[in-house]
């Protein structure tokens, strides 16, 4: 064999193999808000054709294409004609009823359909598969504020990934060429799993919410009080990092400390009153914590519990 021929039989080789790796190469995006920009900037980045973007809104399509490229469409069925695959990134609420309108064509079958919400399942793309797609989702955990910061943060994060047997695979690969870190899941499985990421994530911010109010309430700003309280966060943060959850428990409850439970339950009945009920619920968790970690006795725990749900008897008085 000459040289032009070793050549073409190795570029022949390479296109096979680039091929198994990335058999989707142009995307159709549904949805140009801050989740759907990022990714197609990402896809766009790591040498993926994001060659049409579809919203209702003219501005929020003005702005995506200027990270996505490609071409702008207001029908969404006009957007999947030339692309492999079509991502729905469109709020959960409204995944279902957009994948009915891009079923409608004929071109969606043989084609891939990924949604990318945390909660939803593959039934929210059951249209497609039934009009002969093959269907899929992928949800990013992380949070993001805005399109540059998700820009950021997508990778190193880890995606679930729900899919068709024969989704499973460009799922995973498009995970990871976006610096991501692929895990299946069940659709089953994936309220539970969206409900754990909303407690790590919005729940923490709103926790967080209430400490600003509580120290507020004692005349310190925000400023101060965000100054105050996050190297705590972030030493307990480190903490769980390295050690786990239930060995970084700390605290009045960890040590059994019954007299400094009470001063902040009468503290927050007094003058916050509307955080009582979380204060309750988060400490009865955290005497579960504090037994598994093996500082509270069963003995103890019980009076703790009745001290959080405010029971008087001998043991708590």
């Amino acid at each position: 064999m000459g040289v032009e021929g070793y050549n073409l039989e190795r570029a022949k080789r390479r296109g096979i193999m680039i091929m198994k790796k990335r058999p989707l190469n142009n995307f159709a995006i549904i949805g140009a808000g801050m989740v759907g920009t990022a990714i197609g900037f990402l896809l766009r980045k790591t040498g993926y054709k994001v060659i049409a973007i579809a919203d209702k809104s003219p501005a929020a399509l003005k702005r995506a294409l200027q990270y996505t490229g490609g071409e702008a469409f207001r029908n969404p069925r006009e957007a999947v004609l030339e692309a492999d695959c079509i991502l729905i990134t469109t709020p959960d609420d409204a995944i279902s009823s957009t994948c009915q309108k891009i079923a409608l064509c004929p071109a969606i079958k043989g084609k891939f359909v990924f949604h990318m919400s945390g909660a939803g399942g593959l039934d929210l793309l059951e249209s497609a598969k039934k009009a002969g797609a093959v269907v899929a989702s992928i949800h990013p955990l992380q949070s993001f504020s805005s399109i540059d910061q998700a820009i950021q943060n997508i990778p190193g994060s880890y995606f679930g990934v729900t899919a068709d047997k024969k989704a499973q695979l460009p799922a995973k690969n498009i995970v990871r060429d976006l610096g991501g870190i692929p895990f299946l899941i069940s659709s089953d499985q994936k309220p539970l799993y969206h409900a754990a990421a909303c407690f790590a994530s919005n729940y923490l911010v709103s926790l967080m919410n209430a400490v600003e109010s509580i120290y507020q309430a004692i005349g310190i700003n925000e400023k101060d009080a965000k100054k105050a309280y996050l190297p705590l966060v972030y030493g307990s943060l480190k903490n769980i990092d390295n050690s786990g959850s239930i060995t970084s428990l700390t605290g009045p409850i960890a040590r059994g400390d019954f007299g400094t439970i009470k001063k902040h339950i009468t503290a927050i009945n007094k003058n916050l009153p509307q955080y009582s009920s979380l204060y309750s619920s988060l400490g009865l968790i955290t005497v579960k914590v504090a037994q598994q970690k093996g500082t509270l006795n069963a003995r103890q725990a019980k009076t703790m519990n009745a001290i959080l749900k405010g029971v008087k008897n001998e043991h708590t008085k």
